[in-house]
């Protein structure tokens, strides 16, 4: 008995050994399998993405086209309006006109000649 067990254990041992060796051989090899599946799904939506960009890009030109090839203002205060529902629950602080359009010009100052200036 003392004789089985002296050549058991080394040899269950070795088992042991080679099976955890397997075992973590196949996690490594399921993990590389995952990754390589999440890296084939961010390419998929990439491309699916650029085909939407593209086919806004499509839409705008169109857009501009029946606009007789000039973005107009009317054009661009539709725009305007239509992105803000796409902010969710950011706040836009409105100014409204007497014709209740919003102000796209507010950020352009008139500059005045260097020259000009009292000194």
């Amino acid at each position: 008995m003392i004789g089985f067990g002296m050549w058991g254990c080394p040899t269950y041992n070795v088992w042991q050994q080679e099976m955890s060796g397997r075992a973590e051989f196949a996690k490594a090899e399921q993990n590389r399998r995952i990754l390589i599946e999440e890296a084939a799904a961010n390419l998929e939506a990439e491309k699916l993405n650029a085909q939407a960009e593209i086919e806004r890009a499509k839409g705008a030109a169109e857009a501009i086209k029946i606009e007789n090839g000039s973005i107009s203002e009317k054009y661009i205060q539709y725009l305007w309006v239509r992105q803000q529902r796409n902010l969710g629950d950011k706040t836009v602080i409105y100014i409204p006109t007497e014709a209740n359009l919003p102000i796209l010009e507010a950020g352009r100052i008139p500059k005045i000649p260097s020259g000009s200036q009292n000194e």
